[in-house]
């Protein structure tokens, strides 16, 4: 049986902290970066819990800036 896991790549720079994709992600996946800006001095989001990443992509559909960049790959076993 195979199972389809997820990465996600955040353009950090381009992250305003939101946290519209902490609300959308169905498995908790991604939280806000603690006491971390970015060069323009907003707070960012991150996996923080990568291994729970399904590859569904709901935080990337609802981010208004376009920072999120979902990955999948079809994992054996």
């Amino acid at each position: 049986m195979s199972k389809i896991k997820g990465k996600i790549l955040v353009n950090t720079n381009r992250c305003k902290g939101c946290t519209l994709c902490v609300d959308a992600c169905p498995k908790g996946v991604i939280a806000l970066a603690p006491k971390k800006v970015n060069v323009s001095g907003y707070p960012y989001i991150e996996a923080a819990n990568p291994d729970g990443c399904t590859g569904c992509a709901s935080c990337a559909i609802v981010c208004p800036d376009g920072c999120i960049t979902v990955y999948r790959k079809k994992m054996e076993g």
